[in-house]
């Protein structure tokens, strides 16, 4: 069945709900707006309440969630979200207070704040921490803007920051943003950084360098020592991309790594939902050196007081603020209830366990899949779909031949440097037997490339909406729904 369009369910005269006679003086709104941001014709659908309901309810199954089935996006870490975090993210002392409120009737909220930071220091082994940033992204720029502030209070003239050709999009974006120009960096036969490349590459133009560790093909940089050093020797920042730190919780810390600035994805490795817009929480963390160029305000504790915490405005180095107020706060609780509930042992056995489905995966699909990089993965690994290209069939249509098995396809066509790339990421919460329904499909999605191509070629067949033609969706974009549309 079509799920109609709530403006094709519509009827004249049908209401869904009714208010009070107005007991207040009337005015028109011609006489509030002005006339240009007035419409003729509102054209709201007339609909019933139940209708309504049921409309929305029926969209709400056709969608994919983690709640549904598996996720394994690659380097998104679309793990399960406990719904005690939510149950607590509701409660009323958290939910109905408001950031202008005095300090000291925010109190329980500020704790919070506080000691999910000192967490986030320990699993992370920096000296400070904001919990500012919305996103990841955002978290990027503003490790790269406190970059740019230390790089300046020691009168150093830098231009350009180095970048592996295996990065997330968004880090040569956020160089950009803050003032910098990208430099891609080669990665080796291994899928690791180029050490002898990095080496030629950085210079006292150099300010930073970003790398993912794990990297986005899962692998672990086992060269990060002589990394950390070819990039100190010339005063720039190690920055590490914190989107796959679910792979290292409780075994290793960046900091320990000889990384200046961590930033941390608390909607990815903590647990909190997101996906569709957000919202998201990308809090960053330095070492000590750096701490003075954080955005304010951070907050503290008082020592002459056992439990009094505060905002501290007083950082004159400060780069300011990234965000109004201070950071996505129910997000955070979200996290917070996650790290508690974990505790220090969870969390290691929450890296533990993603490490080993992801190898699970691995181990059970390489010989049906072309494997770019044959050793042990990470948290997630890359496979190659150049084998049923050969056929034919390309990774897309893989991706979209998963679909009517129900699951939601793996990363495609990323990281760019392997070709027919899919991205995997089964993350921790997954059970033996969902792998192996995933594995299951894959295999059968292989063989059919093989003996019956055009099965898969033309995928999916049993989805609400089948094989669109996606050029022309993405050169002639139209959202408003029309009578006329066909």
């Amino acid at each position: 069945m079509i799920e109609k369009l709530i403006f094709e369910l519509s009827n004249p005269g049908r209401i869904g709900f009714s208010l009070p006679e107005i007991d207040v003086p009337q005015k028109k709104l011609s006489d509030i707006l002005p006339q240009e941001k007035l419409r003729e014709n509102q054209n709201l659908p007339q609909i019933s309440e139940v209708d309504v309901v049921r409309h929305f309810t029926r969209l709400s199954v056709l969608n994919h969630h983690v709640d549904k089935r598996f996720y394994p996006l690659g380097s998104c870490t679309m793990k399960y979200n406990p719904k005690l975090n939510e149950e607590v993210s509701r409660f009323s002392g958290f939910s109905d207070i408001h950031p202008l409120q005095p300090e000291g009737t925010v109190q329980g909220a500020l704790k919070l704040m506080y000691e999910l930071s000192e967490y986030l220091k320990e699993i992370g082994g920096v000296d400070a921490v904001t919990l500012q940033p919305s996103a990841g992204a955002q978290g990027e720029l503003t490790g790269l803007l406190i970059a740019s502030a230390y790089h300046q209070k020691k009168n150093h003239r830098r231009s350009k920051v180095l970048i592996p050709d295996s990065a997330h999009g968004t880090n040569p974006a956020s160089v950009v943003t803050a003032g910098y120009s990208p430099v891609q960096v080669k990665s080796d036969e291994k899928g690791l950084v180029d050490v002898e490349e990095l080496k030629k590459l950085t210079d006292q133009d150099v300010a930073a360098v970003m790398l993912t560790n794990p990297n986005t093909l899962g692998l672990f940089e086992s060269q990060i020592e002589k990394i950390e050093k070819i990039v100190h020797d010339v005063d720039a920042l190690l920055y590490m991309d914190g989107a796959n730190l679910n792979a290292l919780m409780g075994i290793a810390r960046p900091g320990d790594m000889g990384f200046d600035i961590v930033h941390f994805n608390l909607h990815k490795t903590f647990s909190t939902p997101h996906g569709g817009g957000g919202p998201g929480s990308g809090p960053l963390g330095v070492k000590k050196h750096l701490a003075p160029f954080l955005p304010v305000p951070l907050v503290e504790k008082k020592k002459d007081q056992k439990e009094s915490y505060f905002l501290n405005y007083g950082l004159p180095d400060s780069i300011g603020k990234m965000l109004t107020f201070y950071g996505n706060f129910g997000v955070m609780v979200k996290a917070y209830a996650y790290i508690r509930s974990c505790g220090a042992s969870g969390l290691k056995n929450v890296s533990e366990s993603a490490v080993l489905n992801a190898n699970y995966l691995m181990a059970s699909l390489g010989d049906y899949f072309d494997l770019p990089y044959k050793s042990f993965c990470m948290h997630e690994f890359v496979l190659s779909g150049t084998k049923q290209k050969k056929r034919g069939v390309k990774t897309l249509d893989i991706a979209k031949r998963l679909l009517d098995f129900g699951l939601h396809p793996p990363t495609i066509y990323f990281p760019l440097i392997v070709p027919e790339a899919l991205m995997i990421e089964p993350t921790e919460s997954e059970s033996r037997e969902s792998l192996d329904e995933f594995v299951s499909c894959m295999i059968k999605i292989a063989k059919e490339a093989e003996e019956n191509p055009e099965i898969v070629k033309s995928a999916p067949h049993n989805t609400p909406v089948l094989r669109l033609d996606e050029v022309k969706a993405s050169r002639e974009l139209n959202v408003r729904w029309s009578k006329n549309v066909k």
